[in-house]
């Protein structure tokens, strides 16, 4: 980061100097090492030098560099060993990869790996210097997000939300704005994405936070249970019924009521439920009076309503009444941006809760970033915290938290789920740059992406396009 250094005696600036950043080079070459050095430090860069790869992969992973510039082939410990170990350790810093003629095969997979970009060789000071910029710049961008993010949380209780993909920013703005409201809220997503958290995070930030939080299942009690648990009953309603019973609805006066799995309701009991949230009253079962109830009403499903509605599952007009704030949750396949900080919180939580010190062994990151996630931000969890439980002398093996995985990326002609969804990517990115004849602005815009983060993905997947 740019830091402004004053050397004052009596009042008089005697000198002033400006440290753009802290960089390391890592090249078993000196006279290149050497080189590369003196032209960072020309541009008011601090610059360490590494003379092989085992030094600069743990200078690198002790998180004193904003930019590490490493060779891709050296004796010993490589470039990708450099790169790995330093991004396992600190994903924040960025590194530059330099590569000879002919390696472009191994820049595309440091790229893959989370470098932040590759120069090949050779090169001139003004092209380094643009890139090491732009690494810069990448870098105090993602501080100011994780900055941001930490204070979002401390603020808006938003503790256990993790991650900083746009998505999830735009989801954590939006309940910023809506939780002080007493606006019905719809969450959809598929399972595992967080539904409930979300849902807390509404009623943490709103003016009911003091008041009960209440959440049933509607997937786990039968109509006629769910019934009585919701509205209560009196004396003698049904078998069983050997005293008056207050509802949940009545217990959550108040506060914020939270459906979980609304789809899974009965029409029968649709239509009882929508009156109660209309009128704002209840009916015991069994009774004939009714009780005012003040309740905010938080549903979520992982079902499409729209179409239970078309198929007569699912009433409309409750669909109506609760779509009026509506949420939908990314699933984490969407989101990979997330994995390595969601990876990274689940196992500080898990080494607390077992009193490990487990650490993520070489490749397993780039395992589970590669992976699909059917079950989403749950099985990540689950993942790791079977990962800390199996460690061996505290260190996670892939086949610790992925022990199906090559099955699991295997097709039938014999592509990992990374080639795959490397080749979805790769069309969907041609597709959209050849709907808006090559314009990278337009085809970002289309496929919610920034013009940066297309460029990037252009460059990674090697798609170049000439609307000629």
């Amino acid at each position: 980061m740019a830091v402004l250094e004053d050397a004052v005696s009596g009042g008089a600036v005697y000198a002033r100097k400006v440290v753009m950043g802290k960089i390391l080079v890592v090249d078993d070459q000196r006279n290149m090492r050497t080189t590369l050095a003196m032209m960072l430090r020309g541009a008011s860069h601090e610059v360490d030098e590494a003379e092989d790869g085992e030094t600069g992969r743990d200078r690198g992973a002790t998180g004193a560099y904003d930019v590490v510039l490493t060779d891709l082939r050296m004796g010993g410990a490589d470039g990708i060993e450099v790169l790995r170990s330093i991004k396992r350790a600190q994903p924040m810093t960025e590194v530059i990869v330099m590569t000879a003629y002919g390696t472009i095969e191994s820049a595309v997979e440091a790229m893959r790996l989370g470098a932040y970009d590759y120069i090949q060789k050779p090169f001139g000071e003004e092209e380094l210097l643009v890139k090491v910029s732009k690494a810069m710049e990448t870098r105090r961008l993602n501080g100011q997000v994780q900055l941001f993010a930490q204070e979002f949380k401390e603020k808006y209780h938003f503790d256990n939300i993790v991650g900083r993909s746009q998505a999830i920013r735009d989801m954590l703005a939006r309940v910023v704005k809506i939780a002080p409201t007493d606006a019905t809220v719809l969450i959809t997503g598929e399972s595992g994405t967080g539904k409930e958290l979300v849902a807390r995070a509404v009623h943490a930030n709103s003016k009911r936070a003091d008041k009960p939080f209440v959440i049933v299942n509607c997937a786990a009690i039968t109509e006629t249970l769910l019934e009585s648990e919701l509205f209560g009953h009196a004396r003698g309603a049904f078998t069983g019924a050997a005293t008056a019973r207050k509802g949940l609805f009545e217990e959550a006066d108040g506060g914020t009521f939270f459906f979980d799995e609304i789809a899974e309701t009965t029409v029968t009991f649709q239509a009882k439920l929508l009156r109660a949230i209309q009128e704002g009253e209840v009916r015991r079962v069994g009774e004939n009076k009714s009780i005012s109830i003040d309740i905010r009403v938080i549903a979520a499903t992982n079902a499409d309503l729209q179409d239970a509605v078309k198929e007569r599952r699912f009433r409309q007009d409750l669909y109506y009444r609760l779509n009026v704030a509506r949420f939908i949750l990314p699933p984490l396949r969407e989101r990979k941006e997330d994995i390595a900080l969601l990876g990274a919180f689940f196992l500080e939580k898990y080494n607390r809760k077992m009193g490990s010190r487990a650490v993520f062994g070489d490749g397993v990151m780039e395992a589970m970033m590669g992976y699909a996630y059917p079950g989403n931000v749950r099985e990540l969890e689950n993942m790791v915290e079977q990962g800390v439980a199996l460690a061996t002398a505290g260190v996670i093996s892939s086949d610790d938290v992925l022990p199906e995985l090559p099955a699991a990326r295997a097709s039938t002609s014999g592509r990992t789920l990374a080639d795959i969804v490397d080749e979805a990517e790769r069309g969907a990115v041609v597709e959209a740059l050849r709907a808006h004849d090559g314009s990278r602005e337009k085809a970002a815009e289309a496929l919610q992406i920034s013009p940066t983060t297309l460029w990037r993905k252009m460059t990674r997947l090697g798609v170049t396009y000439d609307s000629n």
